[in-house]
């Protein structure tokens, strides 16, 4: 692989109280067209050849996908170009994360990186991308309070960033389907490589994602997603659920949050699960807005968008998503067994966090990878309050093709104080997530809560 430059282009748009227009209308007329992607990406590949241009993704499943079963890999016949170990970080520091240096510092004898040639597979309904043109010509970044975004829908409403805050908000208003019901499956390791796997049953609905007005988008106007989840294992915590309503501008209308307990047995309402707070079930590896790698308001922390740069982050990850991976076979001490990972050479836009003065979080510094082509972060680099590096996560991607949409399958937090990971999304052994566009609001309500669990 040849060396690319680490050069960033540091972009500081101008951002006024009140609300700001992202796109000109040219720019708005652009997408799609020879120079940009329908989601904003540029197009063409890179001059080395090492990035190839988009040709519009995966467009239909491979030929031995059948509906209901696991995602078979449409790259399954591609030969790695590099398997990168520590003593090979010299030579691709440039196109490596920090948090990836840190894995290789940390664990030299059994961390690695194998590299496959690259391939945008990311593509979305066509719906989905004339939502993006109109959210190009229409969409506000509302700065006042907590902020969040007007007038738009359906996906990312700033193709053509012009902020970091602009960026944060098309990842956390990515297209990821209207209706999603999944298992996940949670470990916790050690330093020694012990876990207790915590599963549980998930239900997603996002309005804001509906191709047309709904009962469902109409009550939730101001709504990104409604999420619930009941937990199933262990015997100690099953019967034990949780529910979140997630706001786009939380400035008026916060997060709302509710719990199952099983003790209870009752929905109780919860007055506060945000920002640094331990995610459930994490073991303290992880926050509670470092779900997805990112979510929720982004107010506490002041962005800054460094540009866009080419670097190797998790792709088309379907060494990881199949049946018949075990657990015991990918959770090993220290980190995730790199075996079964695919790393990719992709453009990224490098987005940084620096905690607000008189803000409250555990990390003084945050750093997001955002995939062009899809707008989620696939990495992530986090400090504590002395600037200390601390930890790192990335996202492991894959196409669900019969939708499509591209998403991650696997979460991997890594604590580099602690000497442990966090591996959220582990699927293997049950089922694959099932996609719809019935989303019903009746589901997300704390009577379906308790409904739900019982």
């Amino acid at each position: 692989m040849k060396k690319v430059s680490s050069k960033l282009v540091l972009l500081t748009g101008c951002i006024v109280a009140g609300a700001a227009l992202a796109a000109s209308p040219e720019e708005a007329a652009s997408l799609g067209g020879e120079r940009y992607t329908p989601m904003g990406a540029e197009r063409s590949g890179n001059a080395a050849g090492t990035i190839p241009a988009w040709t519009g993704g995966i467009t239909e499943p491979p030929a031995d996908y059948r509906p209901g079963d696991w995602h078979p890999d449409p790259f399954a016949d591609d030969e790695p170009l590099h398997t990168i170990t520590a003593a090979d970080v010299p030579r691709f520091a440039d196109v490596l994360t920090e948090g990836q240096k840190a894995l290789f510092e940390t664990y030299p004898d059994s961390f690695a990186m194998t590299v496959y040639p690259s391939r945008r597979s990311a593509s979305y309904p066509d719906w989905v991308y004339e939502g993006v043109r109109t959210n190009a010509a229409n969409a506000e970044l509302v700065t006042e309070g907590k902020g969040g975004v007007r007038n738009a829908r359906i996906t990312s409403p700033f193709p053509f960033p012009k902020s970091g805050v602009e960026v944060i908000w098309n990842h956390n208003l990515r297209w990821r389907g209207v209706h999603v019901s999944a298992s996940n499956g949670q470990a916790a390791v050690t330093r020694r490589g012990r876990y207790g796997l915590v599963l549980s049953l998930q239900e997603i609905g996002v309005p804001y994602a509906t191709r047309t007005l709904t009962p469902f988008s109409r009550r939730y106007p101001n709504v990104m997603l409604a999420f619930k989840f009941k937990t199933i294992q262990p015997s100690l915590l099953a019967g034990d659920g949780m529910m979140i309503i997630e706001p786009i501008d939380q400035t008026s209308d916060p997060r709302k949050s509710w719990i199952y307990s099983r003790s209870a047995r009752r929905v109780l309402r919860i007055a506060y699960a945000a920002y640094e707070f331990p995610a459930p079930g994490s073991d303290g590896l992880s926050t509670i807005d470092e779900l997805g790698l990112f979510n929720g308001a982004p107010d506490r922390f002041e962005w800054e968008l460094l540009g866009k740069k080419e670097m190797l982050i998790p792709y088309n990850s379907y060494g990881l998503h199949q049946s018949n991976l075990r657990y015991d076979d990918l959770l090993q001490p220290g980190h995730m067994r790199p075996d079964y990972a695919r790393y990719e050479l992709h453009r990224v836009w490098v987005v940084e966090g620096r905690l607000r003065e008189g803000a409250s979080h555990v990390y003084s510094l945050r750093r997001f990878y955002v995939d062009e082509d899809s707008w989620q972060i696939a990495a992530s680099d986090s400090y504590d309050l002395e600037g200390k590096f601390w930890r790192t996560a990335e996202a492991h991607s894959v196409n669900y093709y019969e939708i499509p949409v591209h998403w991650h399958t696997l979460q991997v937090y890594y604590d580099l104080k602690e000497g442990r990971y966090l591996a959220s999304g582990l699927d293997n052994r049950r089922n694959p997530p099932v996609f719809s566009e019935d989303a019903d609001p009746r589901d997300f309500s704390p009577n379906a809560l308790a409904y739900y669990i019982r």
